[in-house]
C-alpha cells in the first residue's frame, strides 16, 4: 500500500518542528548540527508516515508574546507551588486524575495544549482521547471539587489562548461565542 505524496511546503512545519527538537535534544543549536537534524528529519518524513501538520494559516504574534509571558509566569508559580508542596506537605499531598474536555478537535490543538501543560510543574498529560479531545491531567494538590475545577479552567483558558494565536476562524468565532453570547463577529 503506498501513501498518498506530501508536498513540501505541507511538510515543511513538521521537518521544522523535527529539527528544531533535535537541537533542544542535544542542546546544540550549531549551523552543522541543525543540518544533520534536517538531514534525519528528511529521512524520518520520507520513511515513516506521519499525517500532515495542519496549519489555519494564520498566526498572531502579539498575542503569542503575551501567552509565552503568561506561560513563564505560571511555570515560575508552578515551580514554588511545588517546592512548597515537596518540602512541607510532603508525602500528604493528594493528586488526582482529571479529564478535560477540549474545544478544539485539531490534533495540532489537542497537542499544544497538552504540551504546554505538561511543561508546567504539577500537572502531567498521561492520556489524550483524540474521540472526544479530552485530556486526562496527573494534577497535584487536588481536594476539593472546587481544585478540580480551576485546573479545568486553566487548561481551557490555556487551549484559548492557543486559540488566538494559532487557531482556525471557526475555532475563533467558537471561542468568543463561548465568551459572550449573542455577539457575533467581534474580533479577538
Amino acid at each position: 500500500m503506498s501513501r498518498k505524496p506530501i508536498s513540501f511546503r505541507t511538510e515543511l512545519p513538521l521537518l521544522v518542528w523535527l529539527v528544531i527538537v533535535w537541537g533542544a535534544l542535544w542542546r546544540d543549536f550549531s549551523p552543522g548540527n541543525l543540518l544533520f537534524g534536517a538531514l534525519i528529519a528528511i529521512i524520518v518524513a520520507k520513511l515513516f508516515y506521519l499525517p500532515p501538520v495542519e496549519l489555519s494559516g494564520r498566526f498572531n504574534v502579539l498575542r503569542a508574546f503575551r501567552f509565552a509571558l503568561m506561560f513563564l509566569g505560571k511555570v515560575a508559580a508552578a515551580s514554588f507551588l511545588v517546592l512548597y508542596l515537596a518540602v512541607v506537605k510532603g508525602p500528604s499531598v493528594r493528586s488526582a486524575i482529571v479529564a478535560v474536555p477540549l474545544r478544539s478537535h485539531s490534533d495540532l490543538m489537542v497537542t499544544a495544549t497538552g504540551h504546554v501543560i505538561s511543561l508546567i510543574p504539577g500537572s502531567l498529560v498521561v492520556e489524550v482521547d483524540r474521540s472526544t479531545s479530552t485530556l486526562y491531567l496527573h494534577a497535584l494538590n487536588m481536594k476539593t471539587e472546587e481544585d478540580i475545577q480551576k485546573i479545568r479552567r486553566e487548561v481551557q483558558d490555556i487551549e484559548a489562548g492557543l486559540i488566538r494565536i494559532m487557531g482556525t476562524r471557526e475555532e475563533l468565532d467558537a471561542l468568543q461565542a463561548e465568551q459572550h453570547p449573542g455577539v457575533k463577529g467581534a474580533a479577538l
